[in-house]
């Protein structure tokens, strides 16, 4: 998962379960044959999506059934049976079974005997978050779902759930649609049925486990879809504009170039022959998603963006999130714990090693443009300093293992964020220590590769033996970072690691965004009022000082829409995406009274620190800088 804009969530900046009782051994009849499910998008009604699932044969008087209360890559809780209504079961004569509900994701059926199906109704989680909010219970908008006339966002464990023991259980899924509607999903495709009329047509697919359902989102509605290949991994784009303002057309070529690196860095690691990215745009509505970014699959990911960014910030952003994404498919798609494999939606537990999951994925997604040349080594050093200036804003002192494990509780919960930056940053300390000790045979992708070929996709490693296997098979250096840093609180002296490799650390006069100055964010907040208002670091971006904007100045309206704790997320991360040239108007209320900031945007600029070449580097310096960058 990759949350675009949760850094706007760190720190000041917005103000700082119960399990059915009853044992549910599965009946050999149920698990015999597939739970057949279906989902009619030509039946919504009041915005809620019809389902049905038919289990087979119970043998037991009672059974469980349950939707996800947490989805593997989200590492919070999305309690998707809080989205369901009309919950019913029936037995083989159409009459209803006695149901409780136990919590909030748990259905648990009596008479399970003369159980023939359940059917309820889905409601989607898009138009959900105005009303929840971003920090509460509500499903991460890459992780949720939609219902509109001319879009579905069929992420599928927002519709389909599990009985206890049949997770396993094979699943088959008919999906009835307009005839007009285009679709794409990597799911596997055993049929397409049209109605009578012509008017719909009923997809069918296969699952070979409920696993497989989560793990394979679709998208229905008027989409305009691209196919293209990269190597022998044929990647399909598919992307809904509400307004039309985007094509995977006009994506398709920046993609395909990004993939194609992305494929050249990784070289033989191949877990997929297909990757679909699913595009959703925003259009800023109240009851469109706010929260942007993107959640992996083993072949896909669904992506969040604004609608309203123009066509080169949108690219850049997509750079951002999909080369991410898609380099899960090296961990924790391809190497992870038992944690991962065997997941338990209901009540999981989570692996200590977010470090590498998300953290050296991260770091993947900025090293791979340096090293097949996409980027100058000028912009990587600038990535790796702002991963720097994040992590500060998080308890530098905290045991990486002990957060991963512990994440959805607090204080470590609201620590996450610092996975893709101090977790991106020693991803690339390991890597150089890999270089510098192999004579740059080495690497921490190499290592990756190391770990693949020996688990892989259906062989999980043991979770509290990874750093110890890793210590084996590389380095003491290694090892040492790994238990210092890593298992230990001892912060990193990342200068010391950019000396390796002939950096040094010099203060310039830098470009910046319209959020950022060189000390970090130029906003604050109240927790009493509930506002949000430029801080000091207002005076460090040459625009807004340059503007008249002064510390304190509230932050009432961004581009005519008012800001709310609701919204914030979505207006900030529109203001990061500015671009010079474009319009912008801000309205602020300085000492009770209000003021107009309208115009064009300028550059910004800020003085910070910077990484550049140190003239004085030895040739062994500058030897493992080219093997770590490729230069």
């Amino acid at each position: 998962m990759k949350n675009l804009f949760s850094m706007l969530l760190v720190g000041s900046i917005l103000f700082g379960c119960g399990t059915a009782t009853t044992s549910t051994t599965a009946n050999d009849l149920a698990s015999a044959s597939p739970i057949v499910t279906s989902i009619d998008l030509t039946k919504v009604k009041d915005d809620k999506l019809p389902v049905v699932i038919n289990p087979g044969r119970f043998t037991e008087e009672t059974v469980a059934y349950r939707l996800p209360k947490v989805v593997q890559g989200t590492y919070k809780v999305s309690n998707f049976g809080l989205y369901i209504d009309d919950f019913k079961a029936l037995d083989y004569s159409g009459n209803e079974l006695p149901v409780k509900k136990t919590d909030d994701n748990t259905w648990v059926i009596s008479n399970a005997k003369q159980l023939d199906k359940i059917v309820y109704n889905a409601n989607d989680t898009f138009d959900q978050e105005i009303h929840g909010g971003l920090g509460e219970d509500v499903p991460f908008s890459p992780s949720g779902t939609n219902i509109e006339p001319d879009n579905y966002v069929l992420n599928l464990h927002g519709f389909i759930g599990y009985f206890d023991n049949l997770k396993n259980a094979q699943y088959t899924l008919d999906v009835t649609a307009p005839a007009t509607f285009a679709h794409s999903s990597a799911l596997q495709s055993t049929g397409i049925k049209s109605s009578p009329d012509g008017t719909a047509v009923t997809h069918s697919y296969f699952a070979p486990r409920y696993f497989d359902i989560t793990d394979n989102p679709m998208m229905y509605g008027k989409l305009s879809i691209e196919e293209f290949m990269v190597g022998d991994i044929k990647i399909v784009l598919s992307v809904y504009s509400p307004n039309k303002v985007h094509t995977a057309k006009a994506l398709k070529e920046s993609m395909y170039k990004m993939m194609e690196g992305q494929k050249a860095y990784l070289g033989d690691i191949n877990s997929t022959p297909r990757y679909d990215i699913f595009l959703y745009l925003s259009d800023g509505s109240e009851k469109a998603p706010k929260g942007m970014g993107a959640l992996e699959h083993h072949k896909s990911t669904v992506v969040v963006l604004m609608e309203s960014m123009p066509l080169d910030a949108l690219e850049k952003s997509m750079i951002d999130v999909v080369a991410h994404e898609f380099f899960h498919i090296v961990t924790p798609l391809s190497v992870h714990s038992e944690d991962v494999h065997y997941f338990n939606y209901e009540n999981p537990t989570f692996s200590k090693h977010l470090w590498m999951y998300e953290g050296v994925t991260e770091y993947f997604a900025q090293h791979f443009q340096v090293y097949e040349g996409l980027v100058e080594p000028s912009e990587f050093y600038e990535q790796m300093m702002n991963k720097i200036s994040t992590s500060n804003y998080f308890d530098d002192t905290m045991s990486f293992t002990t957060m991963s494990e512990n994440i959805l509780d607090m204080p470590y919960a609201q620590n996450y964020t610092n996975v893709y930056a101090k977790g991106a940053l020693i991803g690339m300390c390991i890597d150089i220590l890999m270089r510098e000790n192999s004579n740059g045979n080495r690497s921490m992708l190499s290592l990756m590769k190391e770990l693949s070929n020996k688990y892989g996709v259906n062989k999980p490693f043991e979770d509290d033996k990874l750093i110890e296997e890793i210590s084996s098979m590389t380095y003491p250096e290694v090892s040492e970072f790994l238990n210092t840093h890593v298992v230990g609180g001892t912060p990193i002296d990342y200068e010391a690691f950019f000396k390796k490799v002939g950096l040094k650390l010099s203060e310039a006069t830098v470009e910046t965004n319209f959020i950022q100055s060189g000390n970090g964010f130029i906003f604050d907040g109240d927790p009493e009022r509930k506002v949000l208002f430029f801080s000091e670091g207002v005076k460090g971006n040459s625009f807004w000082n340059g503007k008249g904007i002064l510390p304190g100045d509230v932050i009432k309206e961004i581009g005519g829409q008012a800001l709310t704790l609701e919204n914030a997320q979505m207006l900030l991360g529109g203001m990061y995406m500015w671009q010079p040239g474009g319009d912008y108007e801000l309205k602020i209320e300085r000492d009770g009274k209000e003021m107009v900031f309208k115009g064009k945007l300028e550059q910004a600029y800020t003085i910070s620190e910077s990484l550049v070449e140190d003239e004085n580097a030895t040739q062994a310096q500058k030897a493992l800088r080219k093997a770590w960058l490729k230069g």
